[in-house]
């Protein structure tokens, strides 16, 4: 077998895999857009769709690293090649966690619901947080879909305000609590929804140093944003 050949046949691989990681983030992005909606709308029946999305995403997640350990042992890849492969499997990881993320706000979405209290909670200040981490997301695997290390810096910069959304809605949440003690159970409930999101674009975070990782070469997690404009640049 000439040497084209197996080029070929490891770059078909190599596509492969990234379409799977890609079809895994749709239905990630699906699954969140439904968490949403079941907060927006206080849903019991699409908080059950986003937990039966769950299996799915996991099953997803264990195809994509048993492939890319196929890859790796088979054709021994290096350089950027290596880092591309490693950096699906670590992506996959982050996407896998962010299903579990919308899972959890579909669980607190039902534990409102059963509480009598969700129409009485402020939970309409969450939409701001969530629209921010569901965008944060589908820019992240756009991002990695087209290895753009420069959108992937803005998208490092962008988690900034999600973070405070957070502060500023579990200053708010204490105040309501304080305010009429009734509401400190489902309260909870939504400082834990709040969490949740925040975790998202936390993820989407982790997935754009991801693709400064794979075309740079180098390891910007933990870095100071000063740091990471220098190699991007």
């Amino acid at each position: 077998m000439s040497d084209k050949h197996l080029s070929t046949q490891f770059d078909s691989e190599l596509s492969g895999v990234s379409t799977r990681f890609m079809e895994m983030g749709g239905l990630v992005e699906a699954q969140i857009h439904l968490a949403i909606q079941a907060l927006s709308q206080f849903s019991q029946e699409l908080a059950n769709q986003v937990t039966a999305t769950e299996a799915r995403v996991n099953a997803m997640e264990v195809d994509i690293d048993r492939e890319i350990s196929s890859i790796i042992a088979r054709r021994q890849p290096t350089a950027r090649d290596l880092r591309l492969l490693m950096a699906i499997s670590k992506a996959t990881a982050n996407l896998e966690r962010v299903g579990d993320e919308a899972e959890k706000i579909a669980r607190m979405v039902r534990s409102i619901i059963d509480s009598g209290s969700a129409r009485s909670l402020p939970s309409l200040e969450l939409r701001v947080a969530s629209d921010l981490a569901s965008d944060l997301l589908r820019k992240a695997l756009d991002a990695f879909a087209r290895l753009d290390t420069a959108e992937a810096l803005t998208i490092l910069r962008d988690d900034n305000l999600i973070d405070k959304e957070f502060d500023g809605f579990v200053r708010k949440l204490i105040t309501y609590m304080m305010e009429d003690p009734r509401t400190i159970s489902p309260s909870l409930d939504l400082l834990f929804l709040a969490k949740a999101i925040e975790r998202i674009g936390d993820h989407a975070k982790n997935i754009s140093e991801l693709i400064i990782y794979i075309v740079k070469g180098a390891d910007v997690r933990h870095s100071s944003m000063d740091k990471i404009e220098s190699v991007v640049k």
